[in-house]
């Protein structure tokens, strides 16, 4: 089932990659000057536009619904606790093991020089 999602998923973000970038900005000046057509249809620039942003809406819906999927079935099975949920563990009371001495006395300290 991934692997079909996976594929759907890049084939969506392709094709809203590729109605990203036909829209026009909006400094465009998009509907002025005509186009041709008073019909008020799909090819007119009004329509176009209405149309690429329908396109632009649907598919990014089916690209957040395609990542909520992958994510739930990545997720599934796995068995995930809180940390609110568990018990806290007593903190040990035992002091730690002291080291053995070390043979020929402490070991020399660096020296320091100290100011006049």
């Amino acid at each position: 089932m991934q692997p079909i999602l996976l594929v759907v998923e890049l084939l969506v973000a392709v094709a809203l990659v590729v109605t990203v970038l036909l829209q026009r900005s909006e400094g465009g000046a998009l509907g002025m000057g005509g186009g041709g057509s008073g019909l008020g249809g799909l090819f007119s620039p009004r329509g176009a536009a209405d149309t690429l942003t329908r396109t632009t809406a649907v598919l990014a819906v089916l690209f957040f619904l395609t990542c909520l999927a992958l994510n739930l079935l990545a997720l599934h099975g796995r068995n995930e606790k809180s940390i609110l949920d568990s018990q806290p563990t007593p903190a040990s009371t035992t002091l730690p093991a002291q080291k053995a001495p070390i043979p020929g006395g402490s070991p020399a300290q660096p020296s320091v020089p100290t100011p006049h």
